[in-house]
């Protein structure tokens, strides 16, 4: 539990996502919304005070406390349910219980759009003012309001929703400050009667969205150490999913800057086919087979649009392919640095890395016999027509999964993800017994292999190393991605001179950048924090473990009370910059506890 002072005046990365999978709010350290999107993830934001400047009073919703003084966080152990005490001067006290409805009802999981929460008072006669502000149309103007007895009508974009209370519905629509006496509830939710007793149905809604998501988390093979980092982690990439469609966000948020006022302002809230790899990947170790499965129909249904023609390297949830990237104007963005980006242009870039991403995640459903649905012939042949797209295209230019906009070069990345691809396909076709088409991919592999030790080796002898790109010698942090796709061995003297020189012209401390060189926006300012756990990784699997060790345990420090972290983190003071919570990172997490954890047999 974390025990803080109430907020300063502009916005903090100290937030606690809170979800079901179809729709998350971000709450900061005062308990209150200040960012939430109806009617899934990349909707549209009606709460939005996140991305206001310094104006926390619209696009938000709080429960102001009269004198108060502190607030202290946790979450109930295991789930996603937040409670936040919140504390006056006078000695009263209220806990909020914040959650969104997540249980198997009839037959199907029960994901709606809709926010729950709980007022609770613990201590003396706390009085209380509720501030529920949605917005629509990007922040653009306050949600028109209509009310009833007992309830309050928000015209937000895309999405009416209804507050069902037994508060004082004319106290918030008036903004008047009232007393407090007794468990006091909220359900905003779809713009519809609320059936049955309110405060019974709350209740029961939370009792069982708990037991989902303690049953959900019992059931992972977590490591012996940094379990609660791994499990806190693990809940929260699956708030990541859009479950509707198997979809997987890179982050919940957008336009949080990679660094101040730098304007690498992103919308992270799209699918990413290299993102959501490293997080199927990351929650497979965990025994998740759940996230993969849904993904894995996501990827069928790319798959089938694309027609055996070129992936993108995003798409929307829905699978929808054009995202016009625009910008909220009337927003001033987080803490006034703009520009809010809505939508994003990377979609049009061409990224070869995307092929294997498809390919490797899928080819284990040919081998786990976990899995419900076990892929069939058909599911081979459809697989090999992404096999044949980076087969061409393994050595063509593209922009690199640093998505760099204006330039384009034959990433070493890249490159390394088809032949991967190649490879996965070759052990699919011999598990298949398909004898005839894994010589064919074996053929393939073994000639992308060559290219790259041909194009992307530069130097001769001692000092050589691999290079980001076949066209240049510089270096870039993915060059240690080659141990996990398992491109080379971590004793092959190739790897360690190369490892040795990322090392040196990368690292910050115990940081990582990217790369080094001046990109389109200028040289880059903040450690991309998944770099810093592949460093980590690449230490242990160079020997180095201690050093890795105390490295990743650095990095758990510079985690968010809630137990996560961003995308990007000043390597100068440690402050976390870009969106929230990043996929990315919270992979990193999980892949080094279980790389590091010692075996619960051997502790003494």
């Amino acid at each position: 539990m974390s025990a803080v002072k109430a907020p300063e005046a502009h916005p903090d990365l100290e937030l606690w996502p809170v979800g079901n999978c179809q729709v998350s709010a971000l709450v900061d350290t005062n308990g209150a919304f200040v960012w939430g999107c109806v009617p899934r993830v990349d909707g549209d934001p009606a709460f939005c005070a996140l991305l206001n400047g310094a104006s926390q009073d619209v696009g938000v919703w709080r429960f102001e406390l009269e004198g108060q003084t502190s607030t202290s966080q946790s979450y109930i152990r295991n789930t996603p349910i937040l409670l936040t005490k919140i504390e006056a001067e006078d000695g009263s006290a209220i806990e909020v219980l914040d959650f969104c409805p997540r249980f198997e009802r009839s037959g199907r999981m029960y994901r709606p759009v809709a926010f729950a929460r709980i007022v609770r008072p613990v201590a003396g006669n706390p009085r209380v003012k509720v501030v529920l502000k949605p917005m629509k149309n990007y922040g653009a103007s306050l949600a028109d309001t209509t009310n009833g007895t007992n309830h309050i009508r928000y015209l937000t974009t895309g999405q009416a929703l209804r507050l069902s209370t037994d508060a004082p519905v004319g106290y918030i629509l008036e903004g008047r400050t009232f007393r407090i006496e007794g468990d006091t509830h909220f359900f905003l939710g779809p713009d519809e009667p609320f059936y049955g007793n309110l405060r019974e149905e709350v209740r029961r809604m939370e009792q069982s969205t708990r037991k989902y998501w303690q049953h959900w988390s019992r059931s992972l093979a977590t490591p012996f150490e940094w379990q609660e980092a791994v499990i806190r982690c693990a809940i929260t990439l699956k708030l990541c999913q859009h479950e509707e469609t198997g979809a997987i966000v890179a982050a919940l948020t957008t336009s949080i800057p990679e660094a101040p006022n730098s304007e690498r302002n992103w919308d992270y809230r799209y699918c990413w086919i290299r993102d959501s790899y490293y997080t199927v990947q990351a929650l497979n170790r965990l025994g998740a087979l759940d996230v993969l499965e849904k993904y894995l129909g996501y990827l069928r249904n790319i798959v089938d649009d694309a027609k055996g023609g070129q992936i993108q390297p995003l798409y929307s949830v829905m699978g929808v392919a054009e995202l016009n990237e625009t910008t909220a104007s009337w927003l001033e963005g987080y803490r006034g640095m703009g520009p809010v980006r809505v939508g994003n242009a990377a979609y049009k870039q061409v990224q070869h890395d995307c092929y294997g991403q498809i390919v490797l995640p899928t080819v284990q459903g040919f081998f786990d016999q976990r899995l419900l649905r076990i892929p069939d012939d058909r599911d081979f042949a459809s697989l090999e027509q992404v096999g044949e797209m980076a087969w061409k295209m393994h050595d063509q230019p593209d922009a690199g999964l640093w998505e760099f906009r204006t330039r384009q070069e034959v990433h070493t990345y890249s490159a390394v993800m088809s032949w991967a691809a190649c490879d996965r396909l070759a052990r699919a076709a011999r598990h298949l017994c398909k004898d005839d088409r894994a010589a064919f991919w074996r053929k393939r592999a073994d000639t992308i292999r060559a290219t790259i030790e041909e194009k992307a080796w530069k130097g001769n002898g001692e000092g050589g190393h691999y290079g980001a790109s076949f066209e240049s010698d510089y270096l870039d942090a993915s060059l240690l991605q080659l141990l996990e796709l398992r491109f080379i061995s971590p004793e092959d003297e190739r790897f360690k001179s190369t490892f040795e020189m990322v090392e040196r012209d990368l690292r910050r401390g115990e940081h990582m950048l990217r790369y080094a060189a001046e990109d389109d926006f200028g040289a880059p300012e903040t450690a991309f924090n998944i770099c810093t756990f592949w460093l980590i990784e690449a230490l242990a699997l160079m020997g180095r473990e201690e050093e890795a060790r105390q490295l990743f345990c650095t990095m758990l420090g510079h985690r968010t009370d809630s137990g996560l972290i961003s995308e990007d983190m000043d390597f100068e003071t440690g402050e976390l910059w870009g969106n929230f919570p990043q996929t990315y990172s919270l992979v990193g997490v999980i892949n080094c506890a279980g790389l590091l954890s010692r075996k619960w047999n051997t502790v003494r």
